[in-house]
C-alpha cells in the first residue's frame, strides 16, 4: 500500500493548531475539500482507543459519507495517529518550523481513487485548515 504525505505550513500558535484540528468546533468549520461542500457535524473521543466521527457532506444535499476511525496514538501538541474504520493508518505530526507550525499529515492510500486525486483532496482540506486557523 503507498504512502501519501501532506504538509502546511501554519502561521498560528501551537496551542490554537491543536485546538483547532482536535476540536469540533473548530473541525466543522474546515474539514471539507472545495466551496460546496461543508462538515456537518463532528465528535471525537481524544485519547488511544477513542473513536471521532467526521461528517463531509455536498452542499446540495446530493452527497454525505462520515469519516471515522479510532485513535492508536496520541502525544499532546505533537502528533496523532488513528486507524480509518476501513483500516489504513494516517500518521500526523505537528513540529515548530521558525515560529509556525508545520503539519505533516500521511496516510495509506485507498485503491478506488487516483493517487494524485487522493493527495490532492487531502491536500485541499489540509489548505483549509490552515486557512481557518490563522484567521482565528
Amino acid at each position: 500500500m503507498s504512502i501519501i504525505t501532506v504538509n502546511t505550513l501554519v502561521n498560528a500558535t501551537l496551542e490554537n493548531v491543536w485546538d483547532s484540528w482536535t476540536n469540533p468546533k473548530h473541525i466543522v468549520n474546515w474539514n471539507f475539500a472545495s466551496d460546496d461542500w461543508h462538515a456537518p457535524k463532528a465528535s471525537n473521543d481524544l485519547q488511544v482507543g477513542g473513536t471521532f466521527v467526521y461528517s463531509m457532506a455536498a452542499k446540495d444535499e446530493s452527497f454525505s459519507f462520515d469519516f471515522s476511525g479510532k485513535f492508536t496514538e496520541l502525544t499532546v501538541e505533537k502528533s496523532i495517529s488513528y486507524l480509518l474504520d476501513d483500516g489504513r493508518k494516517v500518521d500526523i505530526s505537528f513540529e515548530m518550523f521558525e515560529g509556525q507550525v508545520m503539519v505533516i499529515e500521511s496516510f495509506e492510500a485507498e485503491t478506488e481513487n487516483t493517487e494524485e486525486l487522493q493527495r490532492m483532496g487531502w491536500q485541499a482540506i489540509l489548505d483549509n485548515f490552515k486557512k481557518y486557523t490563522e484567521e482565528l
